[in-house]
C-alpha cells in the first residue's frame, strides 16, 4: 500500500499550516487547540527549501511534518518517526518571502 496522496490543492502557506496541524492531530487523536503547531525553516546551501512543522501532544507525544519548497511534496511522520504519508502540492506556495 501506498503512502502517496492525491495532489492536494492550496493557495497559501496559511492553508498548509492549518491542513498539516489537522492532519497531524488525527494522527494520534489530539485536540489541535491543546497541541500547537510549531515550524522551523529548513535551510540548504543558505536557501530556504522548506519548513519542518511540529506538533507536541502530551506525554511527550511528537509529530512531525516536512513541506519540501523545492519537490513541493509534504512529508509526514508519526510518533515513531517513521513516514506514513506523502502528499504532493498541486501549485507551488510562495516560500522565502512568507516564511514565519
Amino acid at each position: 500500500m501506498s503512502d502517496l496522496a492525491a495532489p492536494l490543492v492550496l493557495f497559501s502557506l496559511d492553508e498548509l499550516r492549518e491542513y498539516i496541524h489537522r492532519t497531524l492531530c488525527r494522527r494520534e487523536n489530539l485536540l489541535q487547540d491543546q497541541s500547537p503547531l510549531g515550524e522551523s525553516p529548513l535551510i540548504r546551501g543558505g536557501e530556504s527549501c522548506g519548513i519542518q512543522f511540529i506538533v507536541q501532544g502530551p506525554r511527550a507525544v511528537r509529530l512531525s511534518a516536512i513541506w519540501a519548497s523545492d519537490l513541493n511534496v509534504v512529508y509526514f511522520y508519526d510518533t515513531r518517526g517513521e513516514r506514513f504519508m506523502k502528499v504532493p502540492l498541486r501549485y507551488r506556495l510562495q516560500r522565502a518571502a512568507r516564511l514565519k
